[in-house]
């Protein structure tokens, strides 16, 4: 379990333990005695489980690194920092707790409402990547305050976006945000959200994002299958600030009056020698 964890395998005579890791360990070993799991999902649980939790803790040792820095010193007290790191954990563990059940309580209402098919662990979902253009050219004129100020504003933007369109952010990956939403209508409005609001803040580079529509494996919080790959070929081949959809998002809308669709020339990507792309955009 431990190296499933993300850890490395302890030595024999290395002191690492304590008694909350045997529990752990004997709640992990009696799911799978109990027969409620078996020892290959259990071991796929904390590996998910563990990425989860390692980001969030960077996170959090980020955010007790700036209140320290805002005290004024550059290497607070000993004691100083035992304090406020007593004071602020608690908080912290409480609103994880807090927003896990919130999630944990919109999955079950999603699987109600969509119930998976019991011969078969796809799901019918739309999915969308959008990608900062020029990332890697825009770092290097940026300082280190301002980089991370245009971090935290593409996090904020998307998350608000994908969240007021019903969708789901499934990760952000560098420069690049993985969403994916139910109805094909809500991705397309998603999608152009996302270009418009990034279009209006001055500070982020414009955006590139790929749609696609059809069956996708979700697997521990992430999806997988063909209909993600195409997303991100779409992704990869779009002209900033512009939409790209497949033929499942295409077809979708074509009724729809609130969207245009202009199929362009096929493309060869990598695993697609030709890859029918239409650009996405709203009805004037």
């Amino acid at each position: 379990m431990w190296r499933s964890l993300g850890f490395p395998e302890a030595g024999d005579d290395e002191v690492l333990f304590t008694d909350h890791d045997v529990a752990a360990a004997r709640a992990f070993a009696g799911l799978t005695a109990a027969g409620i799991v078996d020892a290959e999902v259990s071991e796929a649980v904390a590996r998910a489980t563990a990425q989860s939790a390692s980001q969030l803790a960077e996170w959090q040792v980020g955010l007790l690194r700036r209140l320290f820095e805002d005290t004024g010193f550059d290497q607070p007290p000993a004691d100083g920092s035992l304090e406020l790191t007593r004071a602020v954990l608690p908080v912290l563990e409480g609103l994880q707790s807090y927003v896990w059940r919130r999630h944990l309580a919109a999955a079950i209402a999603r699987m109600v409402v969509h119930p998976p098919s019991a011969s078969d662990a796809t799901e019918e979902l739309t999915v969308g990547f959008a990608d900062m253009v020029g990332f890697t050219r825009t770092t290097r004129r940026r300082s280190v305050a301002e980089l991370s100020e245009m971090i935290e504003q593409f996090g904020a933007v998307t998350t608000a976006v994908i969240a007021d369109g019903g969708g789901r952010l499934v990760k952000t990956v560098g420069d690049e945000v993985l969403f994916v939403v139910d109805e094909v209508a809500d991705g397309a409005n998603i999608a152009l959200g996302l270009r418009d609001r990034v279009r209006a803040e001055d500070a982020l580079p414009k955006l590139r994002i790929g749609l696609a529509a059809g069956p996708v494996l979700p697997h521990f919080g992430d999806v997988y299958g063909e209909v993600v790959n195409i997303a991100a070929r779409l992704t990869s081949t779009a002209h900033p600030d512009s939409v790209l959809v497949d033929r499942g998002v295409a077809e979708a809308l074509a009724d729809d009056p609130r969207f245009t669709l202009h199929r362009i020339k096929p493309v060869s990507v990598r695993g697609y020698s030709r890859l029918n792309p239409w650009v996405l955009d709203r009805r004037a």
